[in-house]
C-alpha cells in the first residue's frame, strides 16, 4: 500500500543479557508505522526468538487519542519526520502532541509531549484471534484500572515489559469483548504541558529459571508456553450480569470466564514461578483472585459459586483453599492469612458438611444416577458435563489436598485445635477413599458411586493419576493401577501423546454424559452421544477426548511410581509440538480465542483435531508442570501436605 511507510524492526540479534534466548535462538520485534495518521498497523514480538513474530496482533492500528467532548479521537498528524535510521517524530495538531518513536534493536521508546492534552491516553487494539494478550501490571486499583509498569503478555509470543521512567504513577485499563473477540490496552498520558515530555519503554522480558530446577536447557523449552496459563481478565460484559468479568482476576483467557474450580492450577504454576521485575508479583494475582472468590462469589452457605451463576460443584470450594495455600508457601504473607483464615475455614466447613452420610467422605448434591444431568444443570465439578455426583472422585480428591493445605495453613499460624480438625477431616478421608472408590472389577478407581449404589467406571487417567498424586493411594497399589491404565492405553490404541492423554480409555454412556433439553438435539451439548453406548462421540471433548490439561496428572502420578520413561514419553511428545508450533499463530496448545466449538485447541480428538470451544483455555498449560514434578526435591516443595503426614 504506497500510503503506507513503514519502519520495521525485524532483527535476529544474539544476545548476552541474563534470561535472554541463549546463542541458537534470537529475539524479535516488529513494527509499522504509517504516514497518513499517527499510528503504528503492525505491532509483534518473539521474545524467544522465533518467527512468531510474523503474524500480527493487532486488530486496528495503535494510536493516540484525545478527549473532546465525551469522546475520543485521534487528531490528525500535521507532519512526520524521520529523526535518524531507527526513530521518527509524529507531530499533531489540535492539540499540539509530539509522539517520538525510536527502535534500538529488540525494544521501542517512546516520548510525548503537548500542550493541553491531560486526557491523552495510548490505545492498542489487539485480535484475541491471534493470540490472546493480556496485562499484568504491578497493581490494580480499586477503580478497575491498574499502574505501570506492566507485562504485555502474548500466549507463546513472549512479554514485553512497559515502564514509564517519567512517571511512577502512569496508569491505564484492559477492556474486552467476548463477542468481538477484541481486547483493548488502554495508557492513560496525562500529558502535562509543562515542557516535559513522557517516555514509555517497551523491553523483552524473560523469566528466570524457577527457584530449585537446575536443568537449563528443559527450561528454554518450556519457557515459551510457560506464561500462558496466566490471563487476568479484561473488563469484559455487563458488569450487572454473572456472564461477565472484571478486570485482572485469573480466568480461562482474557476475555473468558473467571471460575473458582480451576484456580488451583493456576496457583501452582505461579507457585513456581519467579517475579520477572521487582514490581509485578505472580503471586499477588492469585491473592486477588482468591479473594475475588472468598469474598465476593461465596454465598452464605459457605458455597463458593463456580462460575456465572452455577453452585454445586464442590471443587469450587476446593480450589481457593489450595490456591491459598500455594500464595502463602511462596510469600509468606502471614499478615494476608491472619486476615482472611476464618473465611477459608468458612468455605473448607461447607466441605465437611457435605459428608451427610458420615463416612468421611464429601457427597454431591447431585445424585450421579444414570441419566438424571440434564441441560441446563452442571455437573459436581468442573468436569461439568460428565454425570459425577454423590461419591465422586474427583471432588474428594481435591477436598483432600485442601484440607491438608488449610491445616498446614493453620500450623503456621499455631492454632493447633483448627490444625488437628482439618488434619482429621482428610484423613478420615483418605482412610475410606480407596475401599470406597476402587473397582476391583478394572483393577483401577471409578469415577464416582452414584447414590443408587452404582459405580461409574470410566477408565480414567486423570482421576487415577490424581489419587496417586495427592497420596491417596500407597505407592505399590499406585504402580499397579497406572500400569494396568497404561495396557489400557495401548489396548485401545491411543498413540497420540503430543496432545496429551485421553480424558476417558471408553466410551461415555449416554446416561454418564450431560442430557439436552427436552426436545433438543444432543449437538447442543459438546462431545454429548446419541447412541446409549456413547460411542458415536468417543474421543471428543470430555467423552474421551484429550483434555490437555490432564496430562499434568498423569505424567506426575508415573514419575512418582518410579516409571520415568513412560513420563517422559508423554512429555518429550508433548514439549516437541510446543516447540515447533502446529496452528497459524504458532501455538500447540492454543489457537486464539475461538469460542466456537469444536475449533477450539484446549481439546483433541484422538486423530489430533480440535474438540474445544474456548482456543486458548489457560489451563492446558499445566502441563509444562510435569517437567519440573518429574524432579523428586519440586514435587516436595508444591505436595508437601499431601506427601507428608502431620505431627
Amino acid at each position: 500500500m504506497s500510503h503506507v511507510q513503514c519502519l520495521t524492526i525485524f532483527m535476529m540479534i544474539e544476545l548476552s543479557a541474563q534470561g535472554a534466548p541463549n546463542q541458537e535462538s534470537s529475539s524479535i520485534l516488529r513494527i509499522q508505522s504509517e504516514s497518513e495518521q499517527a499510528a503504528l498497523s503492525y505491532v509483534s514480538w518473539d521474545t524467544e526468538g522465533g518467527t512468531r513474530a510474523t503474524m500480527n496482533l493487532l486488530r486496528a492500528p495503535v494510536v493516540l487519542q484525545v478527549e473532546k467532548n465525551g469522546n475520543w479521537k485521534s487528531p490528525k498528524p500535521s507532519q512526520k519526520k524521520k529523526l535518524s535510521e531507527k526513530a521518527f517524530r509524529y507531530l499533531l495538531h489540535k492539540p499540539e502532541i509530539t509522539w517520538d518513536i525510536e527502535c534500538d534493536i529488540d525494544r521501542m521508546t517512546m516520548r510525548f509531549s503537548g500542550e493541553n492534552a491531560a486526557d491523552t491516553r495510548l490505545f492498542f487494539p489487539f485480535d484475541a484471534r491471534a493470540a490472546a494478550t493480556t496485562v499484568f501490571p504491578a497493581a490494580w486499583n480499586e477503580d478497575g484500572s491498574f499502574s505501570l509498569p506492566i507485562l504485555l503478555c502474548a500466549p507463546d509470543f513472549g512479554q514485553i515489559l512497559v515502564s514509564s521512567p517519567d512517571q511512577a504513577a502512569l496508569k491505564g485499563r484492559i477492556e474486552g469483548s467476548r463477542a468481538d473477540h477484541t481486547v483493548d490496552v488502554i495508557i492513560d498520558l496525562a500529558l502535562s504541558g509543562e515542557n516535559k515530555p513522557l517516555t514509555l519503554k517497551f523491553e523483552p522480558a524473560w523469566l528466570p529459571i524457577p527457584k530449585g530446577f537446575t536443568n537449563e536447557a528443559l527450561w528454554r523449552d518450556i519457557r515459551r508456553g510457560w506464561f500462558n496459563i496466566l490471563q487476568p481478565s479484561a473488563r469484559w460484559g455487563d458488569q450487572t450480569r454473572s456472564f461477565s468479568a472484571p478486570p485482572g482476576i485469573l480466568s480461562n483467557n482474557v476475555i473468558s470466564d473467571p471460575v473458582s474450580c480451576l484456580i488451583h492450577l493456576y496457583a501452582d504454576q505461579a507457585f513456581f514461578t519467579p517475579n520477572v521485575t521487582p514490581e509485578i508479583s505472580l503471586a499477588a494475582h492469585v491473592r486477588r483472585t482468591v479473594d475475588y472468590w472468598i469474598l465476593h462469589k461465596t454465598r452464605p452457605t459457605g458455597e463458593v459459586v463456580a462460575y456465572w451463576d452455577y453452585g454445586d460443584m464442590l471443587d469450587a470450594n476446593a480450589s481457593p483453599l489450595i490456591a491459598a495455600w500455594d500464595y502463602v508457601e511462596s510469600t509468606t504473607d502471614l499478615d494476608w492469612l491472619r486476615q482472611r483464615i476464618e473465611r477459608l475455614e468458612f468455605i473448607a466447613d461447607y466441605l465437611a458438611k457435605r459428608d451427610t452420610d458420615g463416612d468421611g467422605l464429601v457427597e454431591c448434591t447431585h445424585s450421579g444416577n444414570y441419566g438424571s444431568l440434564v441441560d441446563p444443570a452442571r455437573s459436581a465439578s468442573a468436569y461439568d458435563t460428565i454425570n459425577a455426583g454423590f461419591k465422586d472422585a474427583y471432588s474428594n480428591e481435591l477436598t483432600y489436598r485442601a484440607w491438608r493445605c488449610l491445616a498446614d495453613l493453620e500450623k503456621k499460624l499455631e492454632r493447633k485445635e483448627q490444625q488437628a480438625h482439618y488434619t482429621q477431616l482428610a484423613d478420615r478421608l483418605k482412610a475410606v477413599f480407596f475401599s470406597t472408590l476402587f473397582d476391583p472389577a478394572t483393577g483401577w478407581i471409578a469415577w464416582w458411586k452414584s447414590e443408587d449404589g452404582e459405580m461409574h467406571n470410566l477408565a480414567s487417567p486423570m482421576i487415577n493419576a490424581l489419587a496417586v498424586e495427592y497420596g491417596l493411594v500407597e505407592k505399590q497399589a499406585a504402580r499397579e493401577i497406572l500400569l494396568r491404565l497404561w495396557e489400557k492405553i495401548e489396548a485401545v490404541g491411543f498413540t497420540r501423546f503430543e496432545i496429551g492423554v485421553p480424558v476417558t480409555l471408553v466410551p461415555v454412556r449416554k446416561g454418564d454424559y450431560l442430557q439436552p433439553k427436552p426436545g433438543k438435539p444432543a449437538a447442543t451439548i459438546c462431545g454429548a452421544p446419541e447412541r446409549e453406548d456413547g460411542a458415536d462421540t468417543f474421543g471428543k471433548y470430555l467423552n474421551g477426548g484429550c483434555c490437555v490439561s490432564d496430562a499434568v496428572h498423569f505424567m506426575t502420578a508415573l514419575y512418582i511410581v518410579d516409571e520415568k520413561e513412560k513420563g517422559d514419553r508423554i512429555l518429550n511428545s508433548m514439549l516437541d509440538r510446543q516447540k515447533r508450533g502446529v496452528f497459524p499463530n504458532g501455538g500447540a496448545f492454543q489457537n486464539g480465542v475461538i469460542d466456537t466449538y469444536p475449533k477450539g485447541a484446549e481439546f483433541f480428538d484422538w486423530e489430533g483435531n480440535t474438540c474445544g470451544y474456548e482456543g486458548h483455555l489457560t489451563y492446558s498449560f499445566s502441563f509444562l508442570q510435569a517437567a519440573l514434578l518429574r524432579e523428586p526435591v519440586m514435587r516436595a516443595r508444591l505436595l508437601r501436605p499431601v506427601l507428608l503426614k502431620e505431627p
